[in-house]
């Protein structure tokens, strides 16, 4: 691709405890956080976005360190489009 104008997707994978009502609430407010930026839920806990350039990337991943709850695990990966494009979508009966 042209100069550094390269798609890449952030994924982010969470596991947010909701055992009580402040736990629920907060992991509640992570996820329409990450809609609210423009993520795709691609499983509950699995949401990806598409970005430009490494720059958005970077961005991307400040915006959701400053949104993480204070307990869970958070974990954000970072694939170019054309992995992205590779995956595949596996149903069960």
């Amino acid at each position: 691709m042209k100069g550094d104008l390269r798609r890449m997707w952030v994924i982010v994978f969470f596991d947010l405890p909701v055992t009580t009502k402040p736990h629920r609430t907060a992991a509640a407010r992570f996820r329409n956080d990450l809609l609210n930026d423009g993520y795709l839920m691609l499983q509950f806990s699995v949401y990806a976005r598409m970005c430009r350039a490494q720059e958005a990337v970077d961005k991307h991943i400040r915006r959701i360190q400053g949104l993480c709850p204070t307990v869970g695990s958070i974990r954000a990966l970072q694939v170019t489009d054309k992995q992205y494009s590779r995956m595949k979508i596996l149903l069960g009966n």
